[in-house]
């Protein structure tokens, strides 16, 4: 755990090699030997966010349950979409936003079909007012050590679906319910600028999102609705074991200068900065978070 306000040397300020075993997909946090830090003991809010509504997809683990506890200090009431199978994480994301005094909107399902995204929307509507913020956060992925060759049509599918399709349906339902200073942020990665190969696929996708989110943050300018990316480098999330080989998840994240993975309470603060005012004069903008990693 880390101290918000207190200087750390940030090589040392985690766990330089957290371990787990692989685990079944989708991956729950219950599962893992070394428990990722969403924050909970450590995010202080200060307010940015009072009175907003935040949609968040993959709301339930990971980086998703940083931000919405993040948010929740800050401020926000917070709908969190997951897959019907994360239930167990997500109940526990919802309880860190009820004590942090917020209302917390569990909506399971898969957002690979555009009646669940919809269903989402109109669910946000209902029980929050309205959206303010949109975080496309959920994605896909499956590690495959043989390259594009076994990169099956059912796996690409899943993929592009979740992590393409979704964030365009999701953003065309949200954007006739929000109004001016709105904030739309969508997850990238590092790896939509340097794809692994075992992960050819994802990384498509997020050099999409990427894209996506600059073309779309001209567009959408002049009605005073601002959409960013936040481009995270490895993060220690249920994703890792649960979707890499074994030898993979027990060095992931060595390759950073800082020498380790980054904790999702870590990325917390760039989604708050994006979703708050502070941030009123960016749009199209990506800002990554990736341990000294390098980005163009």
């Amino acid at each position: 755990m880390s101290d918000q306000t207190t200087p750390q040397d940030p090589t040392q300020q985690h766990d330089t090699s957290p371990e787990s075993d692989t685990i079944p997909h989708p991956g729950l946090t219950s599962q893992m030997d070394d428990k990722p830090d969403h924050g909970e003991e450590s995010y202080r809010g200060s307010g940015r966010l009072e009175g907003r509504r935040a949609v968040i997809t993959g709301g339930d683990s990971g980086i998703g349950r940083a931000v919405a506890i993040a948010y929740a200090r800050e401020g926000a009431d917070v709908l969190i979409s997951y897959l019907p199978e994360e239930q167990e994480d997500a109940d526990e994301t919802a309880r860190w936003v009820r004590d942090a005094g917020r209302k917390a909107v569990l909506v399971p399902g898969d957002i690979r079909s555009e009646e669940q995204c919809q269903e989402i929307v109109d669910t946000a509507v209902r029980e929050l007012g309205g959206i303010d913020v949109l975080v496309n956060n959920a994605a896909y992925q499956m590690a495959q050590e043989n390259g594009i060759e076994d990169i099956t049509t059912e796996q690409l599918d899943r993929v592009m679906k979740t992590n393409i399709y979704a964030m365009f349906w999701l953003t065309k339902a949200a954007l006739k319910v929000m109004d001016e200073g709105g904030s739309i942020i969508n997850t990238s990665s590092i790896q939509g600028y340097q794809p692994s190969p075992q992960l050819l696929d994802y990384a498509v996708t997020k050099a999409g999102i990427i894209n996506f989110t600059r073309g779309l943050a001209q567009q959408l300018a002049e009605r005073g609705i601002r959409v960013n990316t936040v481009a995270p480098g490895p993060i220690w999330t249920p994703l890792i074991p649960a979707t890499m080989p074994e030898g993979k998840v027990e060095s992931f994240g060595e390759d950073t200068p800082e020498g380790r993975p980054g904790q999702p309470a870590e990325l917390a603060p760039a989604f708050v900065f994006f979703a708050s005012q502070e941030s009123s004069y960016t749009t199209g903008q990506r800002l990554g978070v990736a341990g000294g990693k390098m980005m163009p």
